[in-house]
């Protein structure tokens, strides 16, 4: 979606807001200025043997604030504000349709499956709480009990580290450390060598260096570079972050480790590292405005839409969405195989190699694409990369 022209747009009301704050202040100095004059004035007054007539020094201050003119001075920059605000709702309306809804289907899904999702989804943020009185809400069964321990365990592990404790954390890696290893994390080396550090900074050579010959040695075959360069901190002990290693110290770094225990914790869970609902939430945002586009063109025709079998617009997604490479052949309702891989052709569509073969009796004639007017060659087709 082009946010370009709303943000051009915000900026401009955002411009004339200033502006007309800035103008508002300086007319109510103005007026304050005169204000304090007449006060001194009376004040002084008081002072000394001299009277002054309060009607006429009120007087002359109405005739000075009648020249100030602030409402003149403000109205300037207060219809220009007025106009910029007038004109960004439309904006908004324009980029933002308000009614989603024109791009709903009347689809059949399993009400128990989301509650799960949802539940889930709390878990995962940590909101155990707010996930139980879902579920109560919702009346669902207690059947992710032991999820929900096991996602609790991994928040704690997380809180642990954020005050820089990682003993959860390594009792946790060593714990799983051969199920860590088919998955080729190295994760629990990560660890030791942000413990290393620690100990290192604290000041205590012998310590760091007892830790290494214990913890870090076992990984020194596979990962030798690494372990070199935290020997040679042991230089710096107690001033790392006047070293050229001074980078080992950075709050970047637990926080690459941190989630890197939150990826793994969650593989092992068997389960995404990302939330299905928050995937599910940001592919749906990104696919809505072409399909809001098409209903807009189908504008009378919603029956038509709900007995649709498959999208009748191609929307494309990041390939963050894209979790597998299975084609089925729009033409043959086929799963492709690499016997009959997917064949992209000139206009940009897809038809799985045995349906291009088909259309083209066998080569030997051009035929028109299913989803689109062109003419396709079937030479000129070639096998789609996932």
């Amino acid at each position: 979606m082009e946010l370009t022209t709303i943000k051009d747009a915000f900026d401009r009301v955002a411009k004339k807001q200033k502006l007309s704050s800035s103008k508002a202040q300086e007319v109510i100095d103005q007026i304050d200025q005169e204000i304090q004059k007449t006060l001194q004035k009376i004040q002084s007054s008081n002072d000394c043997e001299s009277q002054v007539d309060y009607k006429s020094a009120l007087a002359e201050l109405k005739v000075k604030l009648k020249d100030i003119a602030p409402l003149s001075q403000l109205e300037g920059t207060q219809k220009e504000l007025n106009g910029a605000l007038s004109k960004y709702p439309k904006h908004l309306e324009k980029f933002f349709n308000p009614d989603i809804s024109k791009a709903y289907r009347n689809i059949d899904f399993d009400t128990h499956t989301v509650n799960e999702i949802i539940g889930s989804h709390f878990c995962r943020q940590g909101l155990f709480e707010i996930g139980d009185c879902f579920r109560t809400e919702a009346k669902e069964p207690e059947s992710e009990a032991s999820v929900k321990s096991q996602f609790q365990e991994m928040f704690q592990i997380v809180e642990a580290m954020k005050h820089r404790n990682l003993e959860p954390a390594l009792n946790w890696a060593m714990t799983n450390s051969d199920k860590l290893k088919p998955n080729g994390s190295d994760l629990l080396l990560k660890l030791h060598s942000l413990q290393f550090v620690e100990i290192l900074q604290k000041g205590n050579r012998d310590g760091a260096l007892q830790y290494a010959r214990t913890y870090l040695a076992p990984f020194a075959s596979d990962h030798m570079a690494e372990i070199q360069k935290l020997m040679v901190c042991l230089l710096w002990t107690g001033r790392l972050d006047r070293s050229p290693y001074s980078h080992l110290l950075s709050p970047a770094n637990w926080d690459k480790v941190t989630g890197e225990l939150t990826r793994q914790f969650c593989n092992l869970l068997g389960q995404s590292y990302e939330s299905p609902l928050s995937v599910t939430m940001a592919a749906g945002i990104q696919g809505l405005p072409p399909l809001l586009k098409f209903m807009n063109v189908m504008a009378g025709k919603r029956q038509e839409w709900q007995s649709m079998k498959q999208l009748p617009v191609p929307v494309e997604l990041d390939r963050e969405f894209q979790f597998h490479s299975i084609f089925v052949c729009p033409v043959s309702k086929e799963q492709s195989t690499e016997e009959n891989p997917p064949m992209l052709m000139s206009c940009g569509h897809v038809l799985c190699k045995q349906s291009i073969t088909k259309m083209s009796k066998n080569g030997t004639k051009s035929f028109k694409c299913p989803y689109c007017p062109s003419d396709v060659d079937s030479v000129q087709c070639r096998p789609l990369v996932f």
